[in-house]
């Protein structure tokens, strides 16, 4: 495969998946759409080993350098996890009536749909049309939120389009300054807004204006990448949504948000120096893991727990980006690709948890390991991935942002950090005790799908995903390479 035609193919490959989807039948679209994802994860694996020690693959508006190959390679293999799940999760839905036809060809279609954009996010070399494709994750995952179209999902898709909708605006206006002081500096047309322009200009844009535009930007895609105060979307629609369609969000949708935040600090960086966005990113990344360390200890539904703890996450990438050294930012980048793996098997292994016992409901799940034992060893598994404990990936890129924290003479507030990750973890593990361990009682919030829990087939994706994340978190291989250049990418040291 040639570098031009892997840096199409995760746009082509879901799109194409998408029209089939509304052709063919509903279970073959479904493995069509696992062979996009995994064609997405090719394609990134292709990109990583092209642009690693190479200049970056520029066709039209899309480049892809280190950053965008790693990501596209977390949407990949994200997407094939989620993917597969949900081929078993659409079979669950049919078997109880829960999915008519045209619902499960729309929420196919939509699936891909949704990948072809966060692709178009991270592969857009154009800052307008990165903004443009992060909107339409938007409209898109607005009918996966409100798929089951329940009062509850209806509910919280509103709110979920309302508030992003105020988040990607808040970035538009960041976006508009961005191309005025551009112009101003003598850009011209959609030049004014190309990221490998701006870069290289850096120190002709106008550092007022500049600021006013990392805040907005910050403001803005930190909505979609759920850290404080604009977080509270997330919960709700994170727990609506149907499990695989949580998996994409949490797992990848929160990340290309923040690739977003990324992107731009490394030219208002180049600008201002990196105290002004650091200050930013240490009060949302305290607030964050403030949040959702507090709402972790009195959470009922475990849905919303996995979502509570995704905004932890998102607060410890922020505060590693805060720290901003080349040690935080590798630790960063590879906390992205192991907090998607884990989090894209635990709402997974929840969504089958919810078909096997019929409620969302903490209390409602007890004495899970003698009643399912498959399931609930790769549920438990995926909890130690998202927890943090080895030998999975986020153990090491933890141990790193925390590493660099003190190293940059962030002391304190690395401390704070990681005593509220400590209470989030002790929440998390209190709440999992229970439903793994505890004895069994009689479900009350619903009727079970598969009283006897799911077939081996279903819990083979999840098996999957687990040895990816345990895999990466004992030899990172090629990819260290690959997380390196993405790191000086973030720093400036990029190639043109």
């Amino acid at each position: 495969m040639t570098p031009t035609v892997a840096l199409h193919l995760p746009l082509v490959a879901p799109v194409a998946a998408a029209i089939l989807s509304m052709l063919i039948r509903r279970r073959a679209a479904a493995w069509i759409g696992v062979a996009a994802a995994a064609a997405i994860l090719l394609a990134g694996g292709v990109l990583g080993a092209t642009v690693t020690d190479a200049p970056a693959v520029v066709s039209g508006l899309l480049r892809a350098d280190a950053l965008t190959a790693l990501m596209i390679i977390v949407i990949g293999a994200v997407g094939t996890v989620a993917c597969w799940a949900g081929v078993h999760h659409l079979a669950a839905e049919t078997t109880t009536g829960d999915h008519n036809a045209d619902g499960g060809r729309r929420y196919l279609t939509l699936v891909q749909l949704f990948l072809a954009a966060m692709s178009l996010a991270v592969l857009a070399d154009n800052l307008g049309l990165l903004w443009v494709a992060v909107e339409a994750t938007t409209v898109v995952t607005a009918f996966l939120v409100g798929h089951h179209r329940t009062r509850a999902s209806v509910e919280a898709a509103w709110k979920y389009v309302v508030l992003c909708s105020v988040g990607i605006g808040i970035a538009f206006l960041g976006t508009v300054c961005v191309y005025a002081t551009a112009v101003a500096a003598g850009a011209h047309g959609t030049t004014a807004l190309d990221w490998t322009h701006l870069v290289n200009h850096a120190t002709t844009l106008d550092p007022d204006l500049t600021r006013l535009a990392a805040g907005l930007i910050l403001l803005g895609f930190g909505t979609k990448a759920g850290l404080a105060p604009m977080h509270a979307w997330l919960p709700d629609a994170h727990s609506q949504a149907p499990a695989p369609v949580s998996a994409l969000m949490s797992g990848v949708l929160l990340s290309v948000a923040f690739y977003a935040i990324l992107r731009y600090k490394t030219i208002t960086d180049a600008v201002l120096g990196p105290a002004y966005t650091r200050t930013l990113l240490i009060i949302a990344a305290l607030a964050s893991l403030a949040v959702a360390a507090l709402l972790l200890i009195a959470q009922r539904d475990y849905k919303r727990m996995l979502a509570y703890s995704s905004i932890e996450h998102m607060g410890l990438i922020a505060l590693g980006t805060a720290t901003g050294s080349r040690l935080a930012i590798t630790a960063v980048l590879l906390h992205v690709l192991g907090h998607g793996l884990g989090k894209a098997v635990a709402f997974c292994g929840a969504g089958q948890i919810l078909a096997a016992t019929g409620s969302s409901r903490i209390t409602a799940v007890r004495g899970l390991a003698g009643r399912h034992p498959a399931l609930a060893g790769s549920f438990s598994l995926a909890l130690l991935a998202v927890l943090g404990l080895p030998p999975f990936s986020l153990f090491a890129s933890e141990i790193g942002i925390a590493r660099a924290g003190m190293a940059a003479g962030h002391g304190w507030t690395t401390a704070i950090a990681f005593a509220l990750v400590l209470l989030a973890f002790a929440a998390i593990s209190r709440h999992s005790a229970g439903m793994l361990l505890g004895a069994p009682t009689a479900t009350t919030g619903g009727q079970p799908v598969h009283a006897d829990g799911p077939r081996a087939t279903a819990i083979l994706p999840l098996a999957v995903g687990l040895a990816a994340a345990a895999t990466l978190g004992v030899t990172l291989g090629p990819l260290q390479d690959l997380l390196d250049a993405a790191a000086d990418t973030v720093l400036g040291g990029h190639r043109p």
